[in-house]
This record gives C-alpha cells, sequence and structure tokens, in this order.
C-alpha cells in the first residue's frame, strides 16, 4: 500500500497540477476583488469558492488513486445516471436565471450538467476505444451522436444553451479524433444548419433572437441587449500593460459589469491585471494543455487518448468561449471560465476532471 502511494506521487504531473492550482488562485484573487464593490464588502462567495476548492482539491486526489479502467467499467451506468440526474432536475430543480438546472441544498448550488459533462467524456471514449480495430461506419457515427444527442436534448429543456453547446463540442471534438470519413461532417453540418432554421422560425424566444443579433453586432444595442458586451470589452480595453491593480477596476467595483465574478471575470482580469496578467492566466492554460497532449505520446490504449482528448476538448472550448464572450467574438451564452470563475459544481467537477486525466497520467508511465 505504501509502496503504491508513494509511485502515484513520483508519477504525478505536478505541472499540470500546479497549472491549475495557479488558474484557481488568480479566480480566487479577482472575486475577492469584485467583493470589495458589494454593499458592505460582502466575501460570502469568496468564502464559498475557497470551500469548493479545498474539497475540489481534495476530490482530484481521490479520484486520481481510482483506476480508470474501473470508471471505463461504469461507462453505461454512469450514462443512464446522468440521463436520471437531468430529468431529476428538471421535475425537482430550481430556476436560475431562467434555467430550471439546480439543486438547492442549504444556501449551496449543485448544477448537474456539470458532472454530465465527464460523463459523456467517459461514455464516448469507451464507445469510440470499442470501434479502434473495426471499421467505423455511418452506424456507428450516428450511434454516438444519438447518445450524445440525448443528453444535449435533456439540457436544451432547462434550458442551458451553453452546456448544451459544450456538451456538442465534446461530441464533435471526439468523433473528428476517432476518423471517421468527412462525408459524415458535412451531413451533420447541414442537419443542423436545417434545425438552427427550424429553431429560428419556431423555437427561438425574442431575447434569444436577440442574443444572437448582438452577438452579430453588440454596439447596436449597448444599453440593453448589448450591454454586457461592451462593459466587458471596455474593461478589457482599459486594463493597459499592467492593469488598474486589484480592487481598482472601475468597470467591476462601480458594477458596470455584471456577472464580474462568472461569466465576465476575464475581463475584470484584463482591467485590473492588464495585459501581463492575461499573458498569465493564457500561459498556465497552455501549460495544462501542453501536459495533456504529451501525456498523450506515452499512452498505449485508445480510451486514455479518447478521454485525454475529450477533457482538453471540454478545457479549451469552455475557455475560448469564455474570453470570446469577454472581447465581443462570441455569444453570452452562460458558461463560465474554467478553473477561474465562481462556481463550485463547475470547480469541483474540472478537480475531479483533472484527478481522472492524472491517474491516467500515471497508468502511461507506469505501464512501461
Amino acid at each position: 500500500m505504501f509502496n503504491q502511494i508513494k509511485s502515484q506521487i513520483k508519477n504525478f504531473d505536478w505541472l499540470m497540477l500546479a497549472s491549475v492550482l495557479l488558474l484557481i488562485c488568480f479566480g480566487l484573487i479577482e472575486i475577492y476583488s469584485v467583493s470589495l464593490g458589494r454593499e458592505n464588502a460582502d466575501f460570502l462567495n469568496f468564502q464559498k469558492q475557497i470551500y469548493f476548492a479545498v474539497a475540489g482539491i481534495v476530490l482530484l486526489f481521490v479520484f486520481s488513486f481510482i483506476d480508470s479502467y474501473f470508471i471505463r467499467s461504469l461507462s453505461r451506468y454512469l450514462y443512464a445516471l446522468g440521463g436520471l440526474i437531468l430529468i431529476a432536475v428538471l421535475i425537482f430543480g430550481e430556476t436560475i436565471r431562467g434555467t430550471k438546472g439546480w439543486f438547492i441544498w442549504g444556501g449551496f448550488g449543485f448544477q448537474p450538467v456539470e458532472l454530465v459533462k465527464i460523463i459523456l467524456i467517459v461514455f464516448l471514449s469507451n464507445f469510440f476505444a470499442r470501434l479502434s480495430t473495426r471499421v467505423k461506419t455511418v452506424r456507428h457515427f450516428f450511434a454516438s451522436a444519438l447518445g450524445a444527442l440525448f443528453l444535449i436534448a435533456l439540457v436544451l429543456l432547462q434550458p442551458d444553451f451553453g452546456s448544451a453547446l459544450i456538451l456538442g463540442a465534446i461530441w464533435l471534438a471526439m468523433v473528428v479524433a476517432a476518423g471517421f470519413p468527412k462525408k459524415y461532417f458535412v451531413i451533420v453540418g447541414l442537419s443542423l444548419l436545417g434545425v438552427f432554421i427550424a429553431a429560428w422560425l419556431f423555437f427561438f424566444q425574442d431575447y434569444q433572437k436577440q442574443r444572437i443579433m448582438t452577438f452579430l453586432d453588440p454596439s447596436s444595442n449597448s444599453l440593453e441587449s448589448g450591454y454586457n458586451i461592451s462593459q466587458a470589452i471596455i474593461a478589457v480595453g482599459s486594463g493597459g500593460l499592467t492593469g488598474k491593480g486589484v480592487g481598482f477596476g472601475s468597470q467591476s467595483q462601480l458594477k458596470f459589469l455584471p456577472e464580474a465574478q462568472n461569466d465576465f471575470i476575464f475581463a475584470v482580469i484584463a482591467e485590473e491585471l492588464g495585459f501581463l496578467g492575461v499573458v498569465l492566466v493564457l500561459g498556465f492554460f497552455f501549460i495544462f494543455f501542453f501536459r495533456c497532449f504529451r501525456a498523450i505520446r506515452k499512452m498505449n490504449n485508445d480510451y486514455s487518448i479518447y478521454f485525454v482528448i475529450g477533457a482538453a476538448s471540454l478545457i479549451f472550448i469552455q475557455m475560448f468561449i469564455n474570453i470570446g464572450m469577454n472581447i465581443g467574438i462570441m455569444p453570452v451564452v452562460g458558461l463560465p471560465l474554467p478553473f477561474v470563475s465562481y462556481g463550485g459544481s463547475s470547480l469541483l467537477s474540472l478537480l475531479i476532471l483533472v484527478g481522472m486525466l492524472e491517474n491516467i497520467v500515471i497508468k502511461a508511465k507506469t505501464s512501461y
């Protein structure tokens, strides 16, 4: 037992962990800063985020000791569990900001879709790994699509378009990695275009259409639907090289920037820590992704490779969309900046994901 623990610690990817911990620290600094601008300097969210971070780090180490092959063997059961909790939240969940996607216990909220993102990665990794030595047919392609679509549909019923987009992007990234013929993607692209047109005509509400139009031209309605994006762009542009200093960002401290600790925390970082702070944050993300893909070269089984690709895709796509929201190149879809934004569900789930990644990295190192 002691030798096993010693081996785990020795083969742990400490650089990957360090990049994650530093991103969490950046988040805590800026959540603290945003709290300073609140009435009577309310630090409740800052304190909660510390609790989430500590609990998440504990879970990270716990999951780093759980065999990835064992988790893989449960993939179908996990998928069923994911579907059940998404159905349960539609029935018993609480509505926050128009989305019925939360369970609330004792002042703490849990958003099950964050765990479902990991479940989808496990399910698809197992599905594609089982096909590794077989000819990949159109039946396999659409079977994986239906598996993802079931969960996406449940999330859209909340409705949570941002998380549904992430689930779809995870599937797309992993199906590309699986090496299916390009013609299948053309079919999917045309199908999605048809679905979008139908949704625009018959399903989208006026406010959802307005969000899309605001995305195309944020300045067209900067005092209403384009307000968030306009204020975020102002905050990002005003930071300069070194920023205004923690607690001195005018957009966040004077409450011009809505959801400053959640969706728009990147804008707070840019305003208060400047270009150098942004470079550091992006640098830590780069280290994380570099360590993920460096580890792939040492892996000798398809499940592990697919899992790392899925995990890295989840974090990269969510990072890209969040930063894009803050600089006006992506629509506002309510997605946090991984490891940085305030939110217990997201932080805990992502740290569990990192723990699972660490177990796969350790197994890859000790297999030779």
